[in-house]
């Protein structure tokens, strides 16, 4: 894949990961330490970046760096959940998968 094109598609993830948590790019430039003209960039894919600051933007936003990088790697959130299901027996994960469906059919119903 072309370097520009992941540079763009990076960009995108960023922006909609900073546009669901109702954040600025202000706002995740202070989050992050960075400078709102670095999010900007970071954000259009005009400029590559550092891994530490690719880090502290992952961070910023909750997910893993290759998540940004790649786009298929799930969010922390996931990860956490899905450790604590490891935890479980398999009876347990299914009494867990049945409560998930009556909250998703619960909060979905006026969707």
């Amino acid at each position: 894949m072309d370097a520009a094109l992941c540079l763009q598609e990076m960009g995108k993830r960023i922006m909609d990961r900073r546009k669901k948590f109702g954040l600025t790019q202000e706002a995740l430039a202070e989050k992050s330490e960075l400078t709102t003209q670095f999010v900007s960039y970071a954000e259009s894919g005009k400029r590559g970046m550092r891994p530490e600051n690719l880090m502290k933007i992952a961070a910023a936003l909750g997910v893993s760096t290759d998540y940004l990088l790649t786009g298929d790697i799930i969010d922390k959130d996931k990860l956490l959940l899905s450790e604590k299901l490891d935890k479980l027996t398999p009876q347990q994960v299914r009494i867990v998968e049945n409560v998930i469906d009556e909250c998703i059919a619960l909060f979905c119903k006026d969707e």
